[in-house]
């Protein structure tokens, strides 16, 4: 099934919000809710793997 949901972000440009809406759409379709819930929390909950993680995308 396909499901549409209407967002809000908060970016500095409409570029920026689209790039965030496009990525969170491939995770959404390459992870489970249940590893995109895990994810959330680390993301949420633990800073020093949240850094150690923007440290190897960049």
């Amino acid at each position: 099934m396909k499901y549409s949901f209407t967002i809000n972000l908060e970016t500095k440009t409409q570029h920026e919000a689209e790039l965030k809406v496009k990525s969170l759409t491939v995770l959404a379709s390459r992870l489970t809710a249940l590893e995109l819930e895990r994810l959330a929390h680390i993301v949420k909950n633990d800073p020093v793997k949240t850094a150690l993680a923007k440290q190897y995308l960049m």
